[in-house]
């Protein structure tokens, strides 16, 4: 295994301390511990503030995400593993005094427990939380079985707009429907070409042969439509946009938002061949694109490969998309 840092054994909290040192304008540790990483500038009480817990080793998600237009906090737990429910809770009760609170939870198992146990109790000390489990991964559980589905990377949708929605002043209650709305009008499907190395155990994350790339896999090497051989970009994004388009009903002159992610070692080179495929799909059925996003923002170590998210979209969603944020790791 060739990563530089100094033991696996601090590895997270070295991370942390990296970042919040080169970011001090915008990030900082809080007071009650050095796993939560919240706003410098705090927000104002009349607003919600917005957290999610997540596991290490998919970074710049979320951690790189904190700041003014995107998440109050990031309660982080271990590589690849979500933080306790007790930890959420410490995050949680930083923002007591505001009239209520959002906790974003991405659909995996440990998240959603630890997630609604945190939330289970906030109530118990009438603290107003909320939570909403997002999920967009259509190659994890089939059509009409949506809520069963992981949170992929179409969840970036979901930060960035109720995000800035947040800042405008919206309740609690504008925030959970319209993150309802952007979840039910979003999909993803992912690509694994090549394994990461765990910066734990020094093992492959999965493994896969020279000459096959997998269909729907998981950000920790979960199951999803299986192996094939590697073909040009155009025919693998043909495939895959044959497959969202199976799932979802676009119609001519519908406007989407599509995130191009890289999931750790793949080149921007790439990432934009990918882009331009799927721009010429689209275009063949009167789909219109706006703002599109395109970099390495959810990724699982070094591994390679790519998914497409598409948020067919509202001129609200698309109103707050463009709203400005300060945060170290996402630019539009």
């Amino acid at each position: 295994m060739k990563k530089i840092i100094n033991n696996n054994i601090n590895i997270v909290d070295d991370m942390l301390s990296g970042y919040v040192k080169s970011h001090s304008d915008r990030v900082k540790f809080s007071e009650i511990n050095k796993r939560i990483i919240c706003r410098k500038n705090k927000k104002q009480f009349n607003k919600v503030p917005i957290l999610i817990g997540n596991g290490s080793g998919h970074e710049p998600i979320a951690v790189g995400w904190v700041g003014e237009g995107m998440l109050d906090a990031n309660i982080v737990g271990d590589i690849f593993s979500a933080p306790s429910g007790d930890l959420i809770f410490e995050g949680i009760k930083i923002f007591k005094d505001h009239s209520s609170i959002l906790l974003l939870i991405s659909n995996h198992s440990g998240d959603v427990m630890n997630g609604e146990m945190a939330i289970e109790m906030a109530e118990d000390e009438n603290i107003n939380a909320k939570c909403l489990i997002m999920y967009d991964d259509i190659a994890s559980a089939p059509k009409g079985n949506e809520a069963q589905r992981r949170g992929g990377a179409g969840t970036t949708f979901v930060y960035k707009i109720l995000g800035a929605l947040s800042e405008k002043g919206a309740d609690i209650k504008q925030l959970l429907s319209l993150g309802k709305q952007i979840i039910d009008n979003t999909r993803t499907l992912s690509v694994a070409i090549s394994p990461g190395t765990s910066p734990i155990t020094g093992e492959k994350i999965f493994s896969i042969k020279e000459d096959e790339i997998f269909i729907g896999m998981g950000v920790h090497g979960e199951s999803g439509y299986g192996r094939q051989k590697i073909q040009p970009s155009k025919k693998i994004i043909s495939f895959m946009l044959d497959k969202i388009f199976d799932d979802f009903n676009y119609k001519s002159g519908d406007i989407v938002i599509p995130f191009v992610n890289g999931s750790g070692s793949t080149t921007l080179m790439e990432l934009l061949i990918i882009f331009n495929d799927l721009e010429e799909y689209l275009s063949k059925y009167n789909i219109q694109i706006f703002k599109p996003l395109i970099n390495e923002y959810i990724t699982t170590q070094d591994s390679g490969g790519f998914s497409i998210s598409l948020l067919n979209s509202s001129e609200e969603m698309r109103k707050l998309w463009l709203e400005p944020s300060s945060v170290p790791y996402f630019h539009l």
